[in-house]
């Protein structure tokens, strides 16, 4: 006899973002088809219908009294969870069902509802690359890993923003099927079965914002400018009107890091949209303040776990290598 369904509950509300939902349900459903079947549960605070971000609705949600016992727990992302106070309804709602699953999962910024009620501490965990810091600031106990795709932890797992919900739902699959399985939803749904690279390839270092100081704030503004000017440790010191030592201990209090790991970012965000503008990877390099060819392609490898040319292939265009 074929065993019954998983049961695996998204944890909803108004304003969740749709695809946090979606594309993971669309996986699992998937992946019934091959192998023991899902049973998927959409659960909100009230029950009823909710209205996902882009004003769609959600319909037939139930309680977490009516949900049942839940084989998977996720709680889908929404733009609201990272600003306080999260109610208390909906944590509750979590909270109900954390307790009953076997594993307790997050797409998003649905971490935070898992950091909020002090699931995370101790444990490694990820969420939308722009929200990490905030993740990791406001719940110094959970152990943020921002270029994470997905990461398990025990029976906890957390993904990326958005699209990362998908790679999350694979990888419960192979664990649930096996990877012929999850390797054949993944031909089936056009997608990468683990997909290369982290979230530093979808992020700006030029989003970092601008640390307290004058004296900083203006270097930054002047490399930013132009990153392929000299901007060596002793140029940017004698800019600023500090000692280099100084100046290291500006940038390490300011953005947690060094001016040259700073440098190289900025001179790679720089060379990123070089190469999607149609440079070569040789003048993508030269420009930026990379330099060489190599040198490019370290970078890349380093801070994005992928190639020049794989990357401008990757985020270019959304039509085929080569064009029609």
């Amino acid at each position: 006899m074929r065993p019954g369904p998983r049961r695996v509950v998204f944890v909803v509300f108004d304003g969740v973002t749709m695809l946090d939902v979606t594309g993971p349900c669309e996986v699992l459903d998937q992946a019934g088809r091959l192998a023991r079947p899902y049973d998927l549960v959409l659960v909100s605070p009230d029950g009823g219908p909710v209205a996902g971000s882009a004003g769609l609705a959600l319909t037939g949600t139930v309680t977490a009294a009516e949900a049942g016992v839940p084989h998977t727990l996720v709680v889908a992302g929404g733009d609201r969870l990272t600003r306080r106070p999260i109610e208390r309804e909906l944590l509750d709602t979590a909270r109900a069902l954390a307790e009953r699953a076997e594993r307790v999962a997050s797409v998003c910024t649905g971490a935070f509802v898992l950091a909020e009620l002090g699931l995370l501490d101790g444990h490694r965990a990820t969420t939308h690359w722009r929200h990490a810091e905030a993740l990791a600031r406001r719940y110094p106990r959970a152990l943020v890993e921002p270029d994470a795709i997905h990461v398990r932890d025990g029976r906890y797992l957390t993904s990326a923003g958005v699209s990362a919900g998908i790679d999350l739902a694979l990888a419960l699959v192979e664990e649930d099927h096996g990877p012929d399985v999850a390797r054949a939803v993944a031909r089936e749904l056009v997608v990468f079965m683990q997909r290369p690279g982290g979230q530093s390839q979808f992020s700006t270092a030029l989003a970092t914002p601008p640390p307290h100081g004058d004296p900083l704030r203006s270097l930054i503004a002047g490399v930013l400018a132009d990153p392929g000017a000299d901007h060596s440790l002793s140029a940017l010191a004698a800019r600023a009107a500090v000692s280099p030592r100084h100046l290291n201990r500006l940038f390490r209090d300011g953005l947690g890091t060094t001016p040259a790991r700073w440098l190289e970012r900025v001179r790679l965000d720089r060379a990123q949209q070089l190469l999607l503008d149609g440079h070569s990877v040789t003048s993508a390099a030269r420009i930026s303040g990379l330099g060489s060819d190599e040198t490019l392609r370290r970078a890349f490898a380093r801070h994005l776990g992928t190639t020049p040319s794989e990357y401008r292939t990757r985020f270019r265009t959304t039509g085929p290598p080569g064009g029609i």
